[in-house]
């Protein structure tokens, strides 16, 4: 890399940190040392209606305790509405005000993107109807045709989405006055000069449209790496509305035996230890190993 890395765990501080999050912390941070990079932490707080009071700080010592610190100080999206503001302005040219309802889009019979969000039909995108307030802020996506957004991905390869057709115009300033995430996260990697997005296969489906953002704000687009998700035994993804359960281990060899079971979720070769010096000394290079296969794998699928 001719840029020095620079990589990020961004958890929402909706509750206590659980074995998927885990999963994503683990490889985000063993991405960074693979690359001899620096790693941050950043708290995704910008939902303030749904963040937990001290949610944020356990989720912190938490990581402290399992070895992981970020190398910079850690930033939260709560305190940084100025910069989402800023970039907003930039974006108002292709932005409008939409007075739309959830019922009233999944009623347009569009259907659903692979997110498994409604796909926008563009009601409000030559302006309010007679009556109409305005609900949110949304962004107009290319045309079809224009629409087309690709990246490769590190481990699942080429992923290609047409905006139009597959998510339509996407909400920049929510109905309840919070900015969306995708513009958020956006303004927040450019800012911090993100360079590797290391997270879960669930937000792989909104990769394009933050990739479309970049290029709108004339930002540069990190490298993307997405690692398969938790779930539970209903087929479930892993998260507090499904029960998932609080890491909240006692003594050193309890945070072992986590990080050691983030590590097998993540097919990772780490013969046993029994101290947290010993598991990253033995996961790094198992992280490299896998790296290898899986890299070559999504340039070259089979086939």
């Amino acid at each position: 890399m001719t840029t020095p890395y620079v990589g990020r765990f961004a958890p929402s501080p909706t509750g206590p940190l659980h074995a998927g999050s885990l999963v994503a912390a683990v490889a985000s941070y063993l991405d960074a040392r693979v690359h001899h990079g620096t790693w941050l932490i950043r708290i995704e707080d910008i939902d303030e209606g749904r963040s937990v009071p001290g949610a944020a700080e356990g989720i912190l010592e938490l990581l402290r305790r399992l070895g992981m610190e970020s190398d910079r100080e850690v930033v939260w999206q709560s305190r940084r509405k100025h910069l989402y503001q800023a970039a907003f302005d930039r974006l108002a040219a292709n932005a409008y005000a939409c007075g739309c309802n959830r019922r009233e889009i999944a009623d347009s019979r569009l259907g659903f993107g692979p997110d498994g969000a409604a796909i926008y039909p563009g009601t409000c995108r030559n302006g309010l109807a007679p009556g109409r307030s305005t609900r949110s802020l949304r962004l107009r996506v290319p045309e079809p045709g224009a629409d087309l957004v690709e990246f490769t991905d590190r481990f699942a390869g080429t992923i290609r989405q047409r905006l139009a057709l597959e998510s339509g115009d996407f909400v920049l300033k929510r109905a309840d006055g919070y900015w969306a995430y995708q513009l958020a996260v956006v303004v927040d990697d450019a800012e911090q000069g993100v360079t590797d997005v290391v997270r879960g296969a669930d937000l792989i489906d909104s990769t394009p449209r933050q990739i479309y953002l970049q290029r709108l704000l004339g930002v540069p687009t990190p490298r993307y790496l997405h690692v398969p998700v938790v779930r539970n035994a209903a087929g479930e993804k892993l998260s507090k509305q499904t029960g998932a359960l609080a890491i909240a281990p006692d003594d050193e060899p309890a945070a072992v035996a986590a990080l050691q079971d983030a590590a097998r979720f993540l097919d990772l070769s780490v013969e046993p230890v029994d101290s947290l010096a010993g598991f990253w000394q033995a996961a790094v290079p198992a992280w490299a190993r896998l790296l290898s296969l899986r890299e070559v794998a999504a340039i070259n699928p089979p086939g």
